[in-house]
């Protein structure tokens, strides 16, 4: 089966180059295709809080794409896990996705804090954030995963 995805958006942010951590320091908004929508689309969007965010990583080489196990980061002080029990970037789909606050929404742009990508980024789609799709019951992780985050969106400094 072939599945075809086409962006309903690009991504417009002050980081440019694919690295980890910090991305709250960015400053980032998702400009939605005037072509094929208009700003209807996003109406009474920022009646809510945050956004889901998917989207693609287009700068993850084909090569590069894990089907595996790995050290998250390629650090070997973290255990080897498999692609899917991890939130790298070079997963089988490419896709990335990222709960958002919604900062402002105008026109075909929504302003948002939080949105790991980079400039350019495509974005395949858009859906509001509702608590009663969260997490229901505990949630845990593992110490590695925590240590890996600890600066992911703003320093621990």
């Amino acid at each position: 089966m072939q599945i075809t995805l086409n962006p309903i958006g690009h991504v417009h942010s002050s980081r440019a180059e694919v690295r980890d951590d910090l991305w709250d320091a960015e400053t980032t908004s998702i400009v939605v295709d005037g072509d094929s929508f208009t700003s209807e689309a996003l109406r009474e969007l920022d009646s809510f809080s945050h956004v889901e965010v998917v989207y693609f990583f287009d700068q993850v080489a084909p090569e590069k794409i894990e089907h595996g196990a790995r050290h998250p980061r390629g650090n070997t002080e973290w255990p080897l896990v498999g692609i899917f029990a991890q939130r790298g970037k070079n997963r089988p789909n490419r896709l990335g996705v990222t709960v958002c606050r919604i900062l402002r929404v105008h026109g075909l742009t929504i302003e948002v804090e939080g949105l790991d990508a980079v400039a350019g980024t495509p974005v395949v789609d858009i859906k509001p954030y509702m608590k009663e799709f969260g997490p229901r019951g505990d949630i845990r992780q593992p110490a590695w995963a925590s240590e890996l985050m600890s600066e992911y969106w703003t320093s621990s400094s």
